[in-house]
């Protein structure tokens, strides 16, 4: 009698998956990602698909469509600082009207998709070290497989303007990380308070999540 109730107590607490609808929204990642590899395709520079934001929205699609939670969290983090850098970077220091067409649905769009796919996957205590794997990953990727001179993650070379303030891009690199580690550890921290992995609050959230049936 105690193992039946050890076993029920577990099958309760085990999230429900995903339905097939909701699993759907991963097409318009998958969107995101070709309209920027269209963009790069016609002007150059394939290695850029490597950056984090870009490559984040094959990950959302492919963890909605597996039902992989710990992919849809981990590339949901990522699209708050992604969105925050492009905008700083790109958006605000290099304004060019095709760039902004062309990547205002991978950082917006993602961003969107994102935090309303968290409404309903929520978010975990460790969702944070998923991210910061799956970061050195595509870190790792960008040096091996890109060209230096687009420094894709900044895997090559000190970002512009920072210089002076590191005497070797290592440096630079431990600090980055260090920093990164700490970004991710805080937002994954902010989302886990506002949407809570718990069994009751996921169970009341399908009663009312559009995407839920």
């Amino acid at each position: 009698m105690a193992g039946y109730r050890s076993v029920r107590d577990i099958l309760k607490k085990m999230p429900r998956p995903l339905t097939l609808r909701f699993r759907l929204l991963g097409f318009l990642p998958v969107i995101f990602f070709l309209a920027q590899a269209i963009h790069y395709w016609r002007v150059g520079g394939m290695g850029n698909l490597l950056w984090m934001c870009n490559a984040g929205s094959l990950v959302l699609a492919i963890g909605l469509f597996l039902d992989r939670r710990e992919l849809i969290r981990a590339a949901a983090i990522w699209t708050i600082p992604g969105l925050a850098l492009w905008i700083r970077y790109v958006l605000y220091a290099t304004f060019n009207y095709e760039v902004v067409l062309s990547s205002i649905l991978v950082h917006v769009g993602g961003i969107v998709i994102g935090l309303i796919v968290l409404r309903r996957v929520r978010m975990d205590h460790i969702a944070w070290l998923y991210a910061f794997a799956w970061y050195s990953i595509v870190q790792l990727a960008a040096r091996l497989f890109t060209a230096p001179e687009l420094n894709v993650n900044l895997a090559f070379r000190i970002q512009p303007g920072w210089e002076q303030r590191f005497g070797s891009y290592w440096k630079f690199w431990i600090v980055m990380t260090a920093v990164v580690a700490a970004g991710l550890w805080v937002i994954g921290k902010v989302l886990s308070l506002i949407w809570p992995a718990t069994p009751e609050l996921q169970k009341r959230e399908q009663r009312h999540f559009p995407f839920s049936i």
